[in-house]
Parts: C-alpha cells; sequence; structure tokens
C-alpha cells in the first residue's frame, strides 16, 4: 500500500536543505503501520547483537550509556519534511560497541518494533551516519504516538526507516525485508535519490 499525500504545508523552498518532491510542514504527522503500542520504560529493553551473540539493555543500562543530542531535518515518504528537530539519545554505533557486534561479518541490520513493524539497513550505514536510538524529542520525553519510549533515528533516509517503538537491532550476514520493503519500498530509501519505491 503507499502512502497518500494528506497532508498540506509550505511550498518546499528553493534550497539544498530539502529533497526533491518535499514540502515544509511544522506540523509532525503520524503515520503508522498499526496501532501504537504502550511499553513502560520498567518492562522496556533493548537487544542488539546477531545470531549469534547479543546483548539487552534495560532502560536504566540504556541511560547509562554515553547520551548525545542532534538537530535533523526529517523527510518522509509521503512528501513533508520537518527541519531542525532535536533529539537525544545514543549512537548505535555505541550499542554495537557495548554489545560486541562486528558490522564488517554481519553487515545488514534489521530494526524491529515492539509489534509487528521491522524495517531493513545497512549496519555500516548506521555507523557512518550516527544513526541513533533516542528517548527526547525537543527535550521531552517522546510521545508514544511518535515512537516513545525510544525509537531509531536514520536521519540521512526516509522516516520510515525509523523505526518506531525499537525493541531489537539484529545484525546478520544476509539481508532480509522489512514491512515496508516486503511490500514494494525501496531497500534503502535516500531522500536525495527519491528512492521510494523499488525501481526508483
Amino acid at each position: 500500500m503507499r502512502p497518500t499525500h494528506a497532508f498540506t504545508g509550505r511550498p518546499a523552498r528553493p534550497s539544498d536543505l530539502v529533497p526533491p518532491g518535499q514540502f515544509i510542514t511544522d506540523e509532525f504527522p503520524v503515520l503508522t503501520a498499526g496501532p501504537s503500542p504502550l511499553v513502560s520504560r520498567s518492562v522496556w529493553e533493548l537487544i542488539v547483537g546477531n545470531e549469534e551473540e547479543s546483548r539487552s539493555f534495560t532502560w536504566e543500562e540504556f541511560e547509562g550509556l554515553p547520551q548525545e543530542q542532534v538537530t535533523v531535518d526529517l523527510h518522509c515518504v509521503t512528501h513533508w519534511s520537518k527541519l531542525n528537530t532535536t533529539w537525544g539519545g545514543v549512537l548505535v554505533s555505541t550499542l554495537f560497541e557495548a554489545a560486541r557486534v562486528d558490522t564488517h561479518e554481519t553487515p545488514y541490520a534489521l530494526a524491529m518494533s515492539y509489534h509487528d513493524y521491522s524495517t531493513n539497513l545497512l549496519a555500516q550505514d548506521l555507523v557512518r551516519y550516527k544513526a541513533l536510538v533516542v528517548t527526547s524529542y525537543e527535550g521531552e520525553p517522546i510521545p508514544v504516538e511518535h515512537g516513545g519510549p525510544a525509537r531509531l533515528l536514520v536521519p540521512h533516509l526516509y522516516l520510515w526507516k525509523s523505526a518506531k517503538w525499537v525493541h531489537r537491532i539484529q545484525l546478520s550476514a544476509t539481508e532480509r525485508h522489512g514491512f515496508w520493503e516486503t511490500g514494494g519500498y525501496h531497500n534503502y530509501g535516500d531522500p536525495w535519490r527519491e528512492q521510494r519505491y523499488q525501481g526508483d
């Protein structure tokens, strides 16, 4: 199923900050592949690893890791862009180091959520482009509808790659398609190349 252009906003400004085909909005539209799961911090955990070895982080352990704050632009496959959003969390590279996983031996990542959603990524991309697992948005806990208590943030790709309610980042030697990729979305999802669907 392809998303529909369901939102209105200002025309995209003539700027290299906005990928082709995008319009700028001050709103933060909510699009999900199903109902928002309610996960309390007391039971939340993040599992990072490969098929042979993994590490589980409780909320307290996650909060004890080095925290980063970033300001990034978001680009949704449904053509809206939201600029200068601020998030706080932990770099995925830090999680990989803590879990002792080798992204060269297991180059493919599958991010899985606290429901049936998943999305596939390149593990080295998560490191190279400083993807994070974030727990705050604009200085406040992330609202449930936007992926709280924790979501993946991969700002160099379309927003469907930034899995909400992230629960596991699984590395493997072979690629597995995620929810939307199985349905025909692009494996990579670069907004600057308008990689929305397979064949783009």
